[in-house]
């Protein structure tokens, strides 16, 4: 049997259907104060660009830089592509990821694995012969 996702005692679908002032009340102190100071024009277009593309009005791709956007119910199932500062890196939206933001899903370093060391990178590398 399928675990059925629950936020907070909530179905995905309850949670859709929840006035965004009652939403508030159920997610943590960051994210409530992220939403009651307001959403920008951004953050506002972006969300328009997201209700089309679940409405099946938008068929292309969306790419933000926007990694501090908090993902709401009715998000859930869309892919995006967020920026990770030097790509962008496509992100489906899952109900586990409800009241959480874009950029935590999309890591911004990369694991470095240095080379082993040529002649030349020190300076006493010049004098070690070459045979």
């Amino acid at each position: 049997m399928v675990k059925q996702f629950t936020y907070r005692g909530l179905s995905q679908k309850e949670l859709e259907e929840l006035p965004l002032e009652k939403l508030l009340k159920l997610f943590p102190a960051r994210a409530r104060r992220s939403l009651t100071r307001g959403i920008n024009d951004g953050k506002r277009k972006l969300i328009e660009e997201i209700k089309a593309t679940k409405a099946g009005k938008l068929k292309t791709v969306i790419n933000t830089h926007l990694r501090d956007l908090l993902v709401l119910p009715y998000m859930v199932g869309v892919t995006l592509n967020v920026y990770s500062g030097k790509e962008f890196v496509p992100v489906t939206i899952t109900t586990e990821m409800v009241s959480h933001y874009l950029g935590e899903y999309v890591i911004t370093n990369k694991r470095v694995s240095h080379g082993a060391p040529g002649v030349g990178s020190s300076r006493s590398s010049l004098y070690v012969p070459l045979k």
